[in-house]
């Protein structure tokens, strides 16, 4: 079944840095958003945990 892409993958000069170049990105995101995770303020999270919570009275869809 995937005998046409294989014989076409590899034909393509410098094919083999995808894979490289697709794990390190997913790994820098993943890094990066634990980070940007554990580097975040408390007072922020408990700010934005209680936003579902508080009941305002103004409607956004009333203009």
């Amino acid at each position: 079944m995937f005998e046409p892409i294989k014989h076409n993958m590899e034909t393509i000069a410098g094919v083999a840095i995808y894979p490289i170049l697709s794990l390190l990105i997913f790994f820098l995101f993943f890094v990066a958003l634990g980070a940007w995770v554990f580097t975040y303020k408390k007072e922020k999270i408990d700010q934005l945990s209680q936003m579902p919570l508080q009941e305002t009275n103004s409607d956004p869809f009333n203009i």
